[in-house]
């Protein structure tokens, strides 16, 4: 790798680092000046006016903004988050053990929207304005026109209370819970090291839908942008001059389109997998989904700024990480871009 790409690196670590930072601020303002009250849900609404002022300054909430915040971050450096009100566990200990399956869920719903939206925005573009074309367009318009809770409560009415083929809320049924050791925290996954095929199935079968729901909205996004990079390199001249040599339609996709455009699918798939990450919430909380979305609405409805920034700050670093990691493969993938970043 040559000079100028690691001077472009650099130069967006340094801005991670700073997006980061303004993330940190934002969201810590915005969490302390909110009309909440997290002393009440300590003491009780009926508490003494004494007793909530020795809470207050305990939490050290009687200090001024800046001095909280350098408490804060000065926490943040040492990985101390706080503790919960919620749970009165360290925030830390909660985040490990509800991102797995908020993890667990967005990577089973990018691998569903990516299996079926890259190819099928390919062959809407290959076969631009027939049957197949119309259908790919309605379902990308349908994905992002109905919210999410709509298609998950429906889905729960419709494949489990009624046709019965999927699990129901929740990652595995009551009487399996507990009895797979966590190792990785992802359910599937340890079920599997653990060699427990009847908890892998019933895991699969209770991720199934909200996965779907959950990448249904990806999906379309992917279709419609896969059909429109497509569609632009089928006007190339590279394109007329596979065809002419008698190359096969899927002979140009594999061989001549889909390469061309890895970068930017790259590039969507990673926007996308970040969306996933940060819009799981309204799935969890249809699906009782036990992870950060979960867990982060209980912290609202509660007034834990505790868990609800560290929450946010673990959210909006995924998907500063995976922008960074993008930018990364432009620069190692396109030479263009190296030339850009010089």
């Amino acid at each position: 790798m040559n000079e100028f790409s690691v001077s472009g690196i650099g130069k967006r670590i340094f801005q991670l680092f700073v997006s980061l930072f303004v993330l940190l601020v934002v969201t810590f303002v915005i969490g302390r000046v909110l009309p909440n009250d997290p002393v009440g849900a300590v003491v009780g609404e009926l508490a003494d006016p004494a007793a909530h002022a020795a809470m207050r300054a305990r939490l050290g909430l009687d200090l001024p903004l800046y001095q909280q915040f350098w408490i804060y971050v000065s926490g943040l450096v040492r990985g101390d988050l706080g503790n919960a009100i919620l749970t009165g566990n360290p925030v830390v200990e909660d985040l490990e053990s509800a991102f797995p399956a908020t993890l667990e869920l967005a990577t089973f719903a990018v691998i569903l929207s990516t299996v079926v939206g890259v190819p099928l925005g390919m062959a809407a573009a290959m076969f631009r304005d027939t049957w197949l074309d119309r259908f790919a367009r309605v379902i990308s318009l349908v994905g992002h026109s109905i919210p999410v809770f709509w298609f998950g409560i429906v889905g729960l009415v419709i494949f489990y209370a009624g046709l019965d083929w999927v699990g129901g809320p929740g990652r595995v049924d009551v009487y399996m819970e507990g009895l797979v050791e966590p190792k990785t925290g992802l359910l599937l996954v340890d079920s599997l090291l653990a060699g427990d095929h009847e908890v892998f199935w019933n895991a699969l079968s209770h991720i199934i839908l909200p996965a779907c729901i959950l990448g249904y909205s990806a999906m379309a996004y992917i279709t419609r942008m896969t059909r429109s990079f497509t569609l632009e390199q089928l006007n190339q001249d590279y394109v007329t001059a596979a065809r002419a040599k008698g190359a096969s339609p899927m002979g140009i996709v594999t061989g001549h389109i889909l390469p061309n455009i890895a970068v930017q699918l790259l590039t969507i798939l990673a926007i996308s997998y970040g969306g996933l990450l940060e819009g799981a919430v309204v799935t969890e909380i249809v699906f009782s989904w036990p992870g950060i979305g979960q867990y982060m609405t209980n912290a609202l409805l509660t007034g834990d700024m505790n868990a609800v920034l560290a929450s946010t700050l673990i959210i909006g670093l995924i998907f500063m990480v995976l922008n960074f990691l993008t930018d990364l493969a432009y620069i190692i993938l396109d030479p263009r871009t190296r030339e850009v970043t010089a």
